[in-house]
Formats: structure tokens, C-alpha cells, sequence
């Protein structure tokens, strides 16, 4: 049995243990942080152990109970380590609480709100909350294949004497979503500093498949991407947009969860991972929080020097 099999159905059974996770259940599964490193440790080395710096894969206990000592070149790994979980300054439970929060609340939750959950300085919890948006980043290994609509927008406060696709303190976005039946399917967004045809083109390059049924409006960024999107059109976006009924009202949608939850756009390309994760995840009712840790398990360490950067 070939190692991506195994992969598979440990995944299958991870999900099945932590299916559907109501509070109750989480408390129960998560009583305490010698079972989040339980849980952590299954998650990491599941299919087995890699060494991180020489590769080997025979280990020994380290000195703590869930550490790996690696029998060559002796560097030791915790659960944490390598993960967006690297130096959680608090307790590991605490930081399983925030994730739980932030994949549960379909709506999204403050680190104000999470602070009075959970007693910690609201900072601190921004930070952490932070590197869990950060694992919602899109993979780009799943691309808008059908029919597109892609538009520019720009988000935040109204500023006076700003029109159109120039701004100052608003910070210009490109989405694009997939249509599908009378809905939307899928959606990405990204944060660009020009509508040109290169940051445009750098965006749907890495969202939409190269063959898909792409509808745009006419402004000239988009006229050079014929080249890489054959089934490319341009059309004028009508009063109000009326041509890109869909792609409107899920833009609105987006600024009216933006402004109800975090009122403002600092970091702005971090919320428009956390919504679109949760946007294309909607149908998917089951096996958040276990998609989320293992994308937290997966990502390397991010600094709050990274973060502000």
C-alpha cells in the first residue's frame, strides 16, 4: 500500500473521529493540552517521521513526552514545531479554542470577542487569529474551470474627490467568481495596488483554469489576457452593473461581512482568504475545523514581524 493510500485513509479517519464537532463535543475530545498534542502529533506524523533538517526517518523520544529525536543527526521536533502553532505563547488549548471559533462561527468572530472567551489580551489573540487566517490562504490547486466573472472593486470609507478605480486610503480588490446554476460556487479575491494587465493577469492565472468561459467588463487591463484566456469576453458592465448581477452581490456581501465584523481594511488580503475559504467551503458541513488544523499543521511559522509586514 503506496504512501498517498495511507495518506488518504488517515485523513478519512481523522474526519471521522472529529466530524460535526459541537462545543459539547470539542470539550469532550479536547479536555485538556496533553490531548491537543495528542491530537497534534497524529495530525504531523500520522504516515510517519521525516526529519525536517536531514531527512531521516527512524526517531527516539525526546525529553517531553510527544518530542521526536531524530537517530542521525539527533535535532529533536515537537508537534508544534514547523506549524503555525511554533511558539504559541499560551496555552496549547486556548490556541485549539481560537481555531474551533474561527472554523465554527460562520460569520466570523473579533479577537475582541475571542479575548472575553477565552481571558487572553486581545493582542494576543489577534495575533493567533492572524496565523489561523493565514491557513485559510487558497492552495491554488483548485482553479475556476466553468463560467467567470471577474471585476475590480475598491473597499472602505468613502474619501472625497476619489472616483472610479483611484484610490487613497481604500484599497483596490480583483475578484473572481465561478457561476454556477443560478448560484455562486466559488470565489477568490486579491488585493492589487493596479488594475494593469499584469497584476490582473497574475491573479486569474493563479485562480482560474485556462480554459474557462471568463466575462469581464471593458476596461483595457483585461484586452491583453486574450492570449492566455482563449474563451475571454469583454462587455460592458451596464447600469450598475446589471450584466454582472452575481459577481455584484457577492462583492456586497463580502464588504457587508467586512464592515460588520472587523470595520476596517488593515490586512485586508488576510479577511478576503478568511472569506473566501469560508465562501467555498459553505456546502461543506462537515470537517472544518480537521481542514483547518491540518492546514495550520502544514504551513511553516509565521512571525508577527511577517504578519504586520
Amino acid at each position: 500500500m503506496n504512501m498517498l493510500i495511507l495518506a488518504e485513509i488517515n485523513i478519512r479517519i481523522m474526519e471521522d473521529r472529529f466530524r460535526s464537532l459541537t462545543i459539547f463535543e470539542f470539550q469532550s475530545r479536547f479536555p485538556d493540552d496533553e490531548a491537543c498534542y495528542t491530537y497534534l502529533s497524529e495530525l504531523k506524523w500520522g504516515n510517519g517521521f521525516r526529519c525536517p533538517q536531514c531527512g531521516h526517518t527512524n526517531y527516539c523520544s525526546g525529553k517531553r513526552k510527544h518530542d521526536r529525536q531524530c537517530t542521525r543527526c539527533h535535532r529533536i521536533s515537537s508537534p508544534t514545531s514547523g506549524t503555525l502553532f511554533h511558539k504559541v505563547k499560551f496555552s496549547i488549548l486556548k490556541a485549539f479554542y481560537i481555531v474551533y471559533y474561527v472554523s465554527t462561527n460562520t460569520k466570523g468572530i473579533s479577537s475582541t470577542e475571542l479575548s472575553r472567551k477565552l481571558g487572553l489580551r486581545q493582542k494576543t489573540c489577534w495575533l493567533f487569529k492572524m496565523k489561523v487566517m493565514k491557513a485559510m490562504e487558497s492552495s491554488g490547486n483548485n482553479k475556476i474551470e466553468g463560467n467567470t466573472e471577474v471585476d475590480e472593486t475598491v473597499v472602505g470609507g468613502q474619501e472625497e474627490g476619489v472616483v472610479g478605480r483611484k484610490n487613497n486610503k481604500k484599497k483596490l480588490v480583483v475578484f473572481a467568481i465561478e457561476r454556477k446554476g443560478k448560484g455562486v460556487s466559488r470565489m477568490y479575491g486579491k488585493v492589487i495596488q493596479h488594475s494593469s494587465a499584469k497584476e490582473l493577469g497574475d491573479f486569474m492565472k493563479a485562480t482560474i483554469s485556462p480554459s474557462a468561459n471568463i466575462k469581464t467588463d471593458q476596461w483595457t487591463g483585461y484586452k491583453p489576457l486574450r492570449h492566455d484566456f482563449e474563451n475571454l469576453v469583454q462587455v460592458k458592465s451596464g447600469k450598475k452593473g446589471n450584466n454582472f448581477p452575481d459577481l455584484h452581490r457577492a462583492i456586497m456581501i463580502f464588504k457587508s461581512w467586512i464592515r460588520g465584523i472587523h470595520h476596517n481594511v488593515g490586512y485586508l488580503q488576510l479577511y478576503i482568504d478568511e472569506y473566501c475559504y469560508r465562501f467555498n467551503r459553505s456546502n461543506m458541513k462537515e470537517g472544518l475545523f480537521e481542514n483547518l488544523m491540518m492546514r495550520m499543521i502544514n504551513k511553516p511559522p509565521c512571525s508577527y514581524k511577517q504578519i504586520i509586514a
